[in-house]
């Protein structure tokens, strides 16, 4: 019988996990998920990726299955950890809230509204691409923002895949269309914001 795939809550998932799916080189395992997340003055350059791995960890509480909260959801095939969504309040991206562009141009918005959810990073293990994994992620991550009484959820996909690495890890329109999300807004000729209302 084929392993099935499951989407679980980040902070049921052993730290490890999240090690084997950003893996040891490549932008994903740089950032781990702590672009958007930096806070005002640090930089990539003065944050070691130690640093930021274990923000991560912290983050989504990895490996405190009571924990209150998490940051985002991790796929298993099987028992394979395979993929990563960051879902959370928009207003905890202290980078998304500091942008003027994306996701801002255009819109009044508030930014220190924290019922607005956002999607900032899907992420798949090489191997397991292009097998609709990031869709069902999608899928889920709009489902648990839901779920955690966000009125609204976001996501900021680039609007072609011939892009670099890192670009592609926020997710592409279809892969949003999919879940449900709806375009708002287009600020830039390669991103659009893309929306689902709950309430």
């Amino acid at each position: 019988m084929e392993d099935e795939l499951r989407i679980v809550a980040a902070n049921t998932a052993d730290p490890a996990d999240l090690d084997a799916i950003f893996g040891d080189r490549g932008n994903g395992c740089r950032c781990r998920c702590q672009r958007y997340r930096l806070e005002r003055g640090e930089t990539f350059a003065g944050t070691p990726v130690e640093e930021r791995a274990m923000r991560l960890v912290e983050q989504t509480g990895a490996g405190e299955p009571d924990a209150s909260t998490t940051t985002g959801l991790v796929a298993y095939l099987g028992e394979t950890p395979i993929g990563w969504v960051a879902v959370a309040p928009r207003s905890e991206h202290q980078g998304l809230v500091r942008e003027f562009t994306v996701p801002w141009k255009g819109r009044d918005e508030d930014r220190a509204d924290a019922s607005v959810w956002a999607i900032t990073c899907l992420f798949v293990r090489a191997g397991h691409r292009r097998s609709g994994v990031s869709r069902a992620l999608a899928a889920a991550a709009v489902g648990f923002a839901r779920a955690q009484g966000a009125r609204a959820v976001e996501a900021y996909p680039i609007t072609t895949t011939a892009v670099i690495d890192e670009e592609l890890h926020v997710g592409t329109v279809p892969t949003f269309e999919a879940a449900g999300l709806t375009e708002v807004s287009h600020p830039t000729k390669r991103r659009k914001v893309l929306r689902a209302d709950f309430a």
